[in-house]
């Protein structure tokens, strides 16, 4: 009896990749105009946009293979993923869908599995707890820049570093703290907890501002890019005056001064492109 039902299981999903491979894939230019026409309301644009993105949902699900947990109920949460990503993509940032809506996609998927692989629930005070440690985490594990420890966590919520241990040690006999998903991926415990803090639209604007900014850049010579980079602290370089620039490349400083001048000319022509990859923290 097991299994036929497996058998009917394995059936219907492959009966669903076969359905989602007739849809076309889109080009980033069909894309951006199924942003604008979503942004005004079109219904058919957003199951457009959704359709043609399925197999990419199918494709993260896969990572997710969990023994106990169907593949199709996988499948179901990252779909609903993928249709909240729809619903924000904007055309104005000027990046690709797919990378857009990974995020969303996997976000929904961690949230169900975190639902579905609790074995014990906690008491409701517990939960609560739990909750709070998890969104402290997230919160802080982007202003430390580095993971938190449990001191960490406990300063933030204003409790004893004893609590936070036992609330997560609670957690962790219901959920193992790392679960092998396949050979070449494991997931960890803040892996299936939704990150609440974290911002999709602004690491992307991130990454596109950089991008832009790095393909202004590459069209200089490679000494007025040195020169930039000691200037204006770029990629990673500490501020540099004229003169210590000038014993470094062993020009004098007016010569430096001057290369950087006319650096800054060559970006300046490159304005309306540059115009587009400014990234304020407030987006």
């Amino acid at each position: 009896m097991q299994k036929k039902s497996f058998m009917t299981s394995d059936s219907l999903l492959e009966t669903y990749f076969k359905q989602i491979k007739d849809f076309p894939l889109l080009s980033f230019e069909e894309e951006l105009e199924l942003s604008r026409e979503i942004q005004n309301g079109s219904n058919e644009a957003l199951h457009k946009l959704v359709n043609s993105n399925l197999r990419l949902v199918a494709k993260i699900a896969g990572l997710y293979n969990l023994p106990d947990i169907p593949v199709l109920d996988i499948i179901q949460e990252g779909n609903m993923g993928l249709i909240h990503a729809a619903s924000k993509y904007d055309h104005k940032k000027n990046v690709r869908f797919c990378t857009y809506a990974s995020w969303w996609i996997r976000q929904f998927i961690s949230r169900f599995l975190s639902k579905k692989r609790r074995i014990v629930r906690l008491p409701q005070r517990k939960e609560e707890a739990l909750r709070k440690i998890q969104h402290a985490y997230h919160s802080l594990c982007q202003t430390l820049m580095h993971q938190p420890q449990s001191d960490d966590i406990a300063r933030e919520l204003g409790i004893s570093v004893q609590d936070v241990d036992s609330i997560i040690n609670i957690a962790a006999d219901s959920l193992p703290f790392e679960q092998n998903i396949n050979d070449d991926e494991t997931i960890s415990t803040m892996d299936i907890h939704e990150d609440y803090t974290y911002s999709p639209e602004r690491t992307l604007m991130k990454k596109f501002s950089r991008d832009g900014t790095m393909h202004v850049l590459n069209k200089l010579k490679d000494k007025e890019k040195r020169i930039l980079a000691y200037r204006y602290e770029l990629n990673g370089c500490e501020y540099h005056t004229l003169r210590e620039i000038g014993d470094k490349l062993d020009i004098s400083p007016e010569t430096v001064r001057q290369i950087e001048m006319r650096a800054l000319k060559k970006i300046r022509s490159h304005a309306d492109e540059l115009k587009d990859c400014v990234y304020e923290e407030a987006i």
